[in-house]
């Protein structure tokens, strides 16, 4: 059989998903209750079959390097592994990862014992459900050198990515990274002999975007790294297809690069639709994290519409609408939610801790009493205060960072650990 190594990219600094990432990796973001986003594309390999897995990362990684250690073990007949590679110095190489690129080519000296013969690289803060044995399975059929993995967009969407010009037998013969003008993307529209395979597909999307998954076969992505280029969709692609047979696998399903606290917000909320766009339940293709055998959530007197509830949450006498409401977090009598990401708490405080921080003023680790929250995040073991009103009052609110809370795009962010005094109005 082939042997397929994945390389899930952790990204850089996250400046985007700031301040989610002040203390953590991108792909150790939690998402959906009791998630993080690096389980999205490890589940998409295991179900696939593909069980070698290293993550490359360099930007506080302690979360990740613990979220997968308490995660992910196999056993020795399975021959599978995922491994954390952060950044190191070397005789080789002195420096940081200065893009995805330059990432895997410092770390080919780690790949060599696995002797692969192909690699797989997936990015690690997307959300979508992938066969990628099939995206496998495409690139070997097409007697392909390099795979790039696809998905239609409209064309205001198109400066947002890169754009691929793909012939009517799936080869790219064209990559704009990132265009900004209609002329840029004139005569880069999906050819009518592909509009076969984009079944149900909004006519308006009439444009191939990269979505950051490549195939490279193993002699040809040493090749496509001799060099100094840094990023692989900047560069690497771009001028592969110059040199190499590039072929595009066209994914029509959902796909969602969760790059900004907006994508990440709205992605998240969109998860307590009656039908939503990503879909957690399919009982045959589970999204594995970690298991932490926590109690049932206890709901006492609540009124709760169109929610995500984790495990080991206690909620008395809420009104709590369109939220997700991670793990462990404790809501006390009278609060309101509308629209929150709520992540939780990485534990439950005793009845000694919470008398001693209330005596020094501190709200318990939750929401307290009386509280009204709507369009926020808010971050593992953030402690608000009785009667706050957060994003509730019409006040004027810049993007920003504050004292204890920033604001992106309107969106109200209230990082981890902070405390928000009771009656604070945001």
């Amino acid at each position: 059989m082939a042997r397929v190594l994945c390389l899930v990219l952790g990204g850089g600094r996250g400046e985007r998903l700031y301040p989610l990432t002040m203390e953590r990796a991108k792909p150790a973001v939690p998402f959906g209750g009791k998630y993080r986003l690096v389980d999205i594309p490890i589940s998409s390999c295991i179900h696939s079959g593909f069980r070698q897995i290293y993550i490359l990362t360099q930007f506080n990684s302690a979360s990740l390097h613990n979220h997968i250690a308490n995660t992910y073990i196999f056993d020795s007949f399975s021959q599978g592994f995922i491994e954390i590679l952060a950044a190191e110095q070397t005789y080789e190489h002195s420096s940081w990862y200065m893009g995805t690129a330059d990432a895997v080519r410092k770390n080919f000296i780690h790949f060599r014992t696995q002797n692969p013969d192909y690699y797989m690289i997936l990015s690690g803060d997307q959300l979508y459900r992938m066969d990628l044995q099939e995206f496998f399975s495409n690139h070997q059929a097409g007697g392909a050198e390099i795979s790039v993995a696809v998905t239609p967009v409209s064309a205001e969407k198109c400066r947002h990515f890169g754009i691929l010009q793909v012939d009517p037998k799936g080869r790219i013969a064209r990559f704009v990274e990132k265009p900004q003008t209609e002329e840029q993307i004139a005569d880069l529209k999906i050819p009518d002999t592909l509009r076969g395979k984009l079944a149900g597909i909004s006519p308006d999307r009439e444009y191939l975007a990269s979505m950051g998954i490549y195939i490279f076969n193993q002699g040809i992505l040493r090749k496509a790294l001799d060099n100094e280029y840094t990023d692989f969709g900047k560069e690497i692609i771009p001028k592969s297809i110059e040199n190499f047979k590039v072929q595009a696998y066209i994914f029509n399903g959902f796909w969602e690069d969760i790059g900004t606290i907006k994508s990440f917000y709205e992605t998240t909320i969109n998860l307590t639709n009656i039908t939503p766009d990503f879909d957690f339940y399919k009982e045959s293709q589970p999204i594995y994290t970690r298991r932490r055998d926590l109690p049932a959530s206890k709901i006492n007197s609540c009124t709760i519409t169109q929610c995500l509830t984790a495990d080991g949450c206690i909620i008395t006498n809420g009104n709590i609408m369109h939220s997700v409401i991670g793990i462990r977090t404790i809501i006390e009598s009278g609060a309101t939610l509308d629209g929150v990401v709520c992540m939780g708490a990485d534990w439950y405080e005793t009845v000694e801790q919470k008398s001693q921080n209330r005596e020094q003023g501190v709200p318990d680790i939750g929401i307290g009493k009386g509280s009204l929250i709507r369009r926020a995040i808010i971050d593992k073991n953030a402690r608000i205060g009785e009667v706050c009103r957060i994003g509730v009052d019409n006040i004027e609110r810049k993007d920003g960072d504050y004292d204890n809370y920033h604001i992106r795009d309107g969106i109200i962010v209230i990082p981890k650990n902070a405390v928000i005094p009771s009656g604070t109005v945001i």
